[in-house]
Protein backbone atom coordinates (compact mmCIF):
# COMPACT_ATOMS: atom_id res chain seq x y z
CA UNK A 1 0.00 0.00 0.00
CA UNK A 2 1.20 3.13 -1.21
CA UNK A 3 2.02 5.95 1.62
CA UNK A 4 2.18 9.71 0.90
CA UNK A 5 3.65 12.49 3.39
CA UNK A 6 2.54 16.30 2.86
CA UNK A 7 -0.13 15.86 1.09
CA UNK A 8 -0.68 19.86 0.77
CA UNK A 9 2.47 22.07 2.03
CA UNK A 10 1.49 22.79 6.22
CA UNK A 11 2.33 26.32 5.61
CA UNK A 12 -0.06 26.91 2.88
CA UNK A 13 -0.51 30.46 2.79
CA UNK A 14 1.22 31.29 5.83
CA UNK A 15 4.36 32.82 4.32
CA UNK A 16 6.69 33.92 1.92
CA UNK A 17 8.82 30.76 1.64
CA UNK A 18 7.64 27.59 0.48
CA UNK A 19 4.35 29.01 0.07
CA UNK A 20 0.80 27.42 -1.76
CA UNK A 21 -0.77 30.26 -2.71
CA UNK A 22 1.56 32.04 -5.50
CA UNK A 23 0.38 35.27 -7.70
CA UNK A 24 -1.22 32.71 -10.34
CA UNK A 25 -1.30 29.21 -9.27
CA UNK A 26 -1.82 27.37 -5.91
CA UNK A 27 0.65 24.84 -5.36
CA UNK A 28 -1.10 21.36 -4.25
CA UNK A 29 1.58 19.95 -3.63
CA UNK A 30 5.50 18.98 -3.75
CA UNK A 31 8.15 16.58 -2.03
CA UNK A 32 5.72 14.11 -1.44
CA UNK A 33 7.20 10.79 -0.20
CA UNK A 34 5.27 7.83 -1.48
CA UNK A 35 6.39 4.55 0.07
CA UNK A 36 5.65 1.19 -1.15
CA UNK A 37 7.50 -2.43 0.75
CA UNK A 38 10.71 -1.42 -1.70
CA UNK A 39 11.16 1.92 -0.11
CA UNK A 40 10.54 5.14 -1.70
CA UNK A 41 8.73 4.65 -4.88
CA UNK A 42 10.37 8.16 -6.87
CA UNK A 43 13.59 5.81 -6.32
CA UNK A 44 12.44 3.90 -9.02
CA UNK A 45 12.34 6.74 -11.77
CA UNK A 46 15.74 8.27 -10.68
CA UNK A 47 18.89 8.67 -13.00
CA UNK A 48 20.38 5.78 -10.66
CA UNK A 49 17.50 3.76 -11.62
CA UNK A 50 18.41 4.05 -15.33
CA UNK A 51 21.46 2.81 -14.52
CA UNK A 52 20.96 0.00 -12.44
CA UNK A 53 18.05 -0.79 -15.44
CA UNK A 54 21.62 -0.82 -17.79
CA UNK A 55 23.68 -2.62 -15.37
CA UNK A 56 21.67 -5.23 -14.89
CA UNK A 57 21.09 -6.16 -18.94
CA UNK A 58 24.72 -6.00 -18.98
CA UNK A 59 25.31 -7.94 -15.96
CA UNK A 60 23.20 -11.19 -17.90
CA UNK A 61 24.94 -10.00 -21.14
CA UNK A 62 28.64 -10.48 -19.74
CA UNK A 63 27.22 -14.14 -18.21
CA UNK A 64 28.06 -15.04 -22.15
CA UNK A 65 30.89 -12.49 -22.59
CA UNK A 66 28.06 -10.43 -25.01
CA UNK A 67 28.50 -7.28 -23.22
CA UNK A 68 29.36 -4.58 -25.66
CA UNK A 69 30.01 -1.70 -23.54
CA UNK A 70 33.49 -1.15 -21.76
CA UNK A 71 33.72 0.37 -18.55
CA UNK A 72 31.13 0.74 -15.30
CA UNK A 73 27.98 1.37 -16.09
CA UNK A 74 27.70 4.67 -13.92
CA UNK A 75 30.51 5.73 -15.68
CA UNK A 76 29.18 6.16 -19.26
CA UNK A 77 27.97 9.98 -19.44
CA UNK A 78 24.49 10.92 -21.37
CA UNK A 79 26.57 11.85 -24.19
CA UNK A 80 27.82 8.84 -24.84
CA UNK A 81 24.68 6.68 -24.39
CA UNK A 82 22.72 9.38 -26.87
CA UNK A 83 25.93 8.67 -29.24
CA UNK A 84 25.39 4.73 -28.85
CA UNK A 85 22.10 5.17 -30.03
CA UNK A 86 22.48 6.91 -32.89
CA UNK A 87 26.08 6.14 -34.39
CA UNK A 88 26.51 3.11 -32.24
CA UNK A 89 26.31 -0.73 -33.69
CA UNK A 90 23.12 -2.33 -33.51
CA UNK A 91 23.73 -4.57 -30.52
CA UNK A 92 25.09 -1.29 -28.21
CA UNK A 93 21.93 0.79 -29.86
CA UNK A 94 20.10 -2.23 -28.38
CA UNK A 95 21.11 -2.46 -25.39
CA UNK A 96 21.02 1.49 -24.70
CA UNK A 97 17.10 1.02 -26.01
CA UNK A 98 16.35 -1.85 -23.92
CA UNK A 99 17.38 -0.08 -20.78
CA UNK A 100 15.62 2.92 -22.00
CA UNK A 101 12.28 0.38 -21.88
CA UNK A 102 12.94 -0.65 -18.44
CA UNK A 103 13.32 2.94 -16.76
CA UNK A 104 9.92 4.10 -19.12
CA UNK A 105 8.43 1.64 -17.52
CA UNK A 106 9.10 2.09 -13.82
CA UNK A 107 8.55 5.71 -14.80
CA UNK A 108 5.03 4.84 -15.51
CA UNK A 109 4.42 2.83 -13.15
CA UNK A 110 5.41 5.70 -10.66
CA UNK A 111 3.17 7.95 -12.39
CA UNK A 112 -0.03 5.50 -11.25
CA UNK A 113 1.24 6.11 -8.20
CA UNK A 114 1.51 9.44 -7.86
CA UNK A 115 -2.38 9.54 -9.46
CA UNK A 116 -3.49 7.35 -6.70
CA UNK A 117 -3.42 10.95 -3.96
CA UNK A 118 -5.91 12.99 -3.64
CA UNK A 119 -3.27 16.05 -4.78
CA UNK A 120 -2.76 14.25 -8.53
CA UNK A 121 -5.90 12.48 -9.12
CA UNK A 122 -7.24 15.54 -11.33
CA UNK A 123 -3.90 16.03 -12.81
CA UNK A 124 -4.34 16.44 -16.79
CA UNK A 125 -0.38 16.95 -17.90
CA UNK A 126 2.79 16.22 -16.48
CA UNK A 127 6.17 18.07 -17.13
CA UNK A 128 9.13 16.53 -17.28
CA UNK A 129 12.16 18.04 -16.26
CA UNK A 130 15.72 17.42 -14.69
CA UNK A 131 19.11 16.75 -16.04
CA UNK A 132 17.91 13.37 -17.26
CA UNK A 133 15.50 14.68 -19.77
CA UNK A 134 18.03 17.11 -21.70
CA UNK A 135 19.54 13.66 -22.88
CA UNK A 136 18.17 11.59 -26.10
CA UNK A 137 17.82 8.94 -23.81
CA UNK A 138 16.25 10.85 -21.46
CA UNK A 139 13.51 12.36 -24.03
CA UNK A 140 13.18 8.44 -25.84
CA UNK A 141 12.32 7.48 -21.88
CA UNK A 142 9.63 10.06 -21.84
CA UNK A 143 7.93 9.16 -24.94
CA UNK A 144 8.05 5.50 -23.98
CA UNK A 145 6.09 6.23 -20.84
CA UNK A 146 3.71 8.99 -22.79
CA UNK A 147 2.61 6.00 -24.99
CA UNK A 148 2.28 2.90 -22.04
CA UNK A 149 0.61 5.28 -19.80
CA UNK A 150 -1.78 6.26 -22.91
CA UNK A 151 -2.22 2.91 -24.26
CA UNK A 152 -3.03 1.62 -20.41
CA UNK A 153 -6.25 4.19 -20.80
CA UNK A 154 -5.21 7.15 -19.15
CA UNK A 155 -6.08 10.20 -20.46
CA UNK A 156 -2.41 12.12 -19.71
CA UNK A 157 -0.07 14.36 -21.37
CA UNK A 158 3.85 13.51 -20.80
CA UNK A 159 5.83 16.42 -22.18
CA UNK A 160 9.63 17.24 -21.70
CA UNK A 161 10.41 20.76 -19.88
CA UNK A 162 10.90 23.48 -22.75
CA UNK A 163 13.41 25.52 -21.06
CA UNK A 164 17.06 23.68 -21.00
CA UNK A 165 16.92 22.05 -17.16
CA UNK A 166 19.61 24.04 -15.95
CA UNK A 167 17.87 26.98 -17.48
CA UNK A 168 14.11 26.10 -16.44
CA UNK A 169 15.20 25.69 -12.51
CA UNK A 170 16.05 29.93 -12.63
CA UNK A 171 13.16 30.84 -15.12
CA UNK A 172 10.01 29.66 -12.72
CA UNK A 173 11.77 32.38 -9.88
CA UNK A 174 10.02 34.51 -11.98
CA UNK A 175 6.74 33.09 -10.83
CA UNK A 176 7.60 33.65 -7.47
CA UNK A 177 8.28 37.60 -7.69
CA UNK A 178 5.39 39.79 -6.59
CA UNK A 179 3.24 42.03 -9.01
CA UNK A 180 5.63 45.15 -8.52
CA UNK A 181 8.74 44.08 -9.30
CA UNK A 182 7.26 44.10 -13.25
CA UNK A 183 6.34 47.34 -12.86
CA UNK A 184 9.88 49.34 -12.80
CA UNK A 185 12.51 46.45 -13.55
CA UNK A 186 13.55 44.30 -16.34
CA UNK A 187 15.57 40.87 -14.81
CA UNK A 188 15.65 39.42 -11.31
CA UNK A 189 18.22 36.89 -9.67
CA UNK A 190 18.00 33.39 -9.52
CA UNK A 191 19.49 30.65 -7.76
CA UNK A 192 19.07 26.95 -8.26
CA UNK A 193 20.21 24.95 -5.43
CA UNK A 194 21.11 20.89 -6.76
CA UNK A 195 22.16 17.72 -4.99
CA UNK A 196 25.11 18.10 -6.97
CA UNK A 197 25.34 21.88 -8.74
CA UNK A 198 24.68 25.60 -7.60
CA UNK A 199 23.49 27.91 -10.35
CA UNK A 200 23.22 31.57 -10.37
CA UNK A 201 22.05 33.74 -12.79
CA UNK A 202 19.97 36.66 -14.28
CA UNK A 203 16.60 36.12 -15.65
CA UNK A 204 15.48 38.81 -18.34
CA UNK A 205 12.12 39.03 -18.01
CA UNK A 206 10.93 40.29 -21.65
CA UNK A 207 7.69 40.88 -20.75
CA UNK A 208 7.13 43.27 -24.17
CA UNK A 209 7.39 39.48 -25.88
CA UNK A 210 4.74 38.36 -23.32
CA UNK A 211 3.05 39.75 -20.35
CA UNK A 212 2.79 36.36 -19.13
CA UNK A 213 6.52 36.22 -18.89
CA UNK A 214 6.85 32.69 -21.54
CA UNK A 215 9.76 34.96 -23.15
CA UNK A 216 11.35 35.15 -20.02
CA UNK A 217 14.98 33.50 -20.63
CA UNK A 218 18.49 33.31 -18.31
CA UNK A 219 20.35 36.01 -19.50
CA UNK A 220 23.96 34.76 -17.90
CA UNK A 221 24.54 32.63 -15.49
CA UNK A 222 27.87 30.69 -13.72
CA UNK A 223 26.96 26.97 -12.35
CA UNK A 224 29.37 25.41 -9.59
CA UNK A 225 29.39 21.80 -9.36
CA UNK A 226 30.59 21.51 -5.26
CA UNK A 227 30.15 17.83 -5.53
CA UNK A 228 33.74 18.00 -6.80
CA UNK A 229 35.00 20.11 -4.10
CA UNK A 230 32.87 18.91 -1.19
CA UNK A 231 32.84 22.10 0.54
CA UNK A 232 31.41 23.22 4.11
CA UNK A 233 27.97 24.52 4.07
CA UNK A 234 29.37 28.00 5.71
CA UNK A 235 32.21 27.56 2.68
CA UNK A 236 29.30 26.46 -0.18
CA UNK A 237 26.70 29.90 1.30
CA UNK A 238 30.33 32.07 0.98
CA UNK A 239 30.98 30.62 -2.81
CA UNK A 240 27.29 31.32 -3.64
CA UNK A 241 27.41 34.72 -2.22
CA UNK A 242 30.13 35.89 -4.62
CA UNK A 243 28.52 33.74 -7.70
CA UNK A 244 25.48 36.28 -6.72
CA UNK A 245 27.35 39.54 -6.76
CA UNK A 246 29.37 38.51 -9.23
CA UNK A 247 25.92 38.15 -11.49
CA UNK A 248 24.41 41.50 -10.26
CA UNK A 249 27.62 43.75 -10.82
CA UNK A 250 28.30 42.14 -14.69
CA UNK A 251 24.00 42.94 -15.29
CA UNK A 252 24.04 46.04 -14.16
CA UNK A 253 27.49 46.78 -15.93
CA UNK A 254 25.30 46.16 -19.00
CA UNK A 255 22.52 48.57 -18.66
CA UNK A 256 19.98 45.81 -17.07
CA UNK A 257 17.21 47.20 -14.64
CA UNK A 258 17.81 44.39 -11.93
CA UNK A 259 15.19 44.31 -9.45
CA UNK A 260 15.91 43.67 -5.64
CA UNK A 261 15.28 40.29 -5.57
CA UNK A 262 16.24 36.65 -5.75
CA UNK A 263 14.48 33.48 -6.16
CA UNK A 264 16.16 30.65 -4.55
CA UNK A 265 15.35 26.95 -5.40
CA UNK A 266 15.91 24.25 -3.08
CA UNK A 267 15.56 20.36 -2.34
CA UNK A 268 13.19 19.39 0.46
CA UNK A 269 10.16 20.99 2.40
CA UNK A 270 10.30 24.92 3.07
CA UNK A 271 8.96 26.63 5.43
CA UNK A 272 7.67 29.68 5.68
CA UNK A 273 10.31 31.27 7.41
CA UNK A 274 12.66 29.78 4.93
CA UNK A 275 14.04 26.95 7.27
CA UNK A 276 14.56 23.35 5.38
CA UNK A 277 12.13 21.08 6.83
CA UNK A 278 13.34 17.56 5.65
CA UNK A 279 14.93 16.71 2.14
CA UNK A 280 18.57 18.51 1.96
CA UNK A 281 20.09 15.72 3.10
CA UNK A 282 22.04 15.55 -0.31
CA UNK A 283 23.46 19.28 0.25
CA UNK A 284 26.76 20.15 1.52
CA UNK A 285 26.69 19.53 5.18
CA UNK A 286 23.78 20.11 7.57
CA UNK A 287 21.23 22.37 5.48
CA UNK A 288 18.20 21.28 7.85
CA UNK A 289 20.02 22.66 11.03
CA UNK A 290 17.33 24.93 13.61
CA UNK A 291 20.61 27.40 13.56
CA UNK A 292 20.93 27.56 10.12
CA UNK A 293 18.52 29.89 8.24
CA UNK A 294 19.06 29.88 4.07
CA UNK A 295 17.61 32.75 3.30
CA UNK A 296 18.84 34.85 6.29
CA UNK A 297 22.76 33.99 5.11
CA UNK A 298 22.17 34.97 1.51
CA UNK A 299 20.33 38.13 3.15
CA UNK A 300 23.87 39.18 4.90
CA UNK A 301 25.48 38.03 1.90
CA UNK A 302 23.30 40.83 -0.62
CA UNK A 303 22.11 42.88 1.91
CA UNK A 304 21.16 45.17 -0.99
CA UNK A 305 20.73 45.17 -4.64
CA UNK A 306 20.71 48.83 -6.58
CA UNK A 307 20.69 50.72 -3.39
CA UNK A 308 17.35 48.91 -2.38
CA UNK A 309 16.71 46.32 0.69
CA UNK A 310 16.93 42.67 -1.33
CA UNK A 311 13.70 40.93 -1.13
CA UNK A 312 14.20 36.78 -1.02
CA UNK A 313 11.39 34.27 -1.72
CA UNK A 314 12.61 30.26 -1.37
CA UNK A 315 10.61 27.43 -2.68
CA UNK A 316 11.34 24.15 -3.29
CA UNK A 317 13.32 23.41 -6.53
CA UNK A 318 10.91 20.88 -8.56
CA UNK A 319 7.99 23.90 -7.64
CA UNK A 320 10.12 26.23 -9.38
CA UNK A 321 10.97 24.18 -12.20
CA UNK A 322 7.54 23.29 -13.31
CA UNK A 323 6.81 26.91 -12.72
CA UNK A 324 8.99 27.69 -15.97
CA UNK A 325 6.30 25.92 -17.79
CA UNK A 326 3.31 27.56 -16.39
CA UNK A 327 2.78 30.12 -19.21
CA UNK A 328 2.39 26.83 -21.29
CA UNK A 329 0.14 25.12 -19.14
CA UNK A 330 -3.21 27.44 -19.41
CA UNK A 331 -5.05 25.46 -21.32
CA UNK A 332 -5.23 22.53 -18.45
CA UNK A 333 -6.81 23.12 -15.08
CA UNK A 334 -4.69 20.37 -12.93
CA UNK A 335 -0.97 19.90 -13.87
CA UNK A 336 2.50 18.60 -12.41
CA UNK A 337 6.08 18.46 -12.63
CA UNK A 338 8.25 15.70 -12.24
CA UNK A 339 12.03 16.50 -12.14
CA UNK A 340 14.81 13.21 -13.24
CA UNK A 341 18.05 13.79 -11.37
CA UNK A 342 19.88 12.61 -8.35
CA UNK A 343 16.45 11.96 -6.73
CA UNK A 344 12.82 12.57 -8.96
CA UNK A 345 11.57 16.23 -7.11
CA UNK A 346 7.73 16.49 -7.58
CA UNK A 347 5.07 19.18 -7.48
CA UNK A 348 1.79 19.48 -8.42
CA UNK A 349 -0.64 22.46 -9.41
CA UNK A 350 -3.63 24.39 -10.09
CA UNK A 351 -4.30 27.31 -12.20
CA UNK A 352 -6.14 29.91 -9.92
CA UNK A 353 -7.71 30.83 -13.40
CA UNK A 354 -9.89 28.55 -14.70
CA UNK A 355 -8.97 26.68 -17.78
CA UNK A 356 -12.30 27.07 -19.31
CA UNK A 357 -11.64 30.92 -18.96
CA UNK A 358 -8.54 31.07 -21.05
CA UNK A 359 -9.76 28.44 -23.72
CA UNK A 360 -9.03 25.10 -22.84
CA UNK A 361 -11.76 24.47 -25.83
CA UNK A 362 -8.85 25.46 -28.15
CA UNK A 363 -7.45 21.93 -27.28
CA UNK A 364 -3.90 20.35 -25.39
CA UNK A 365 -0.51 21.11 -26.32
Amino acid sequence: MATANAEKPRNAGTGPHGAAELPSVTVTSYNLEVRDDDGFVGDKASRGAFVEHLDALRSHLKRNGDDPLKGKTAEISKKELDALIKEGEAAEAALVLSAVEGFAQSLAFVIRRFARLKSWAAVERIVVGGGFRESRVGELAIARAAIILRTDGRDLDLVPVSHHPDEAGLVGSAHLAPKWIFEAFDSLVAVDIGGSNIRAGIVELRQQKAPDLGKARVWKSELWRHADEQPSRDEAIKRLGKMLRDQIANAEKEGLRVAPFIGVGCPGLIQPDGAIERGAQNLPGNWESSRFNLVDSIRELVPEIGNHETEIVMHNDAVIQGLSEMPAMQDVENWAVLTIGTGLGNASYRNRTSAKETGKAAGKR
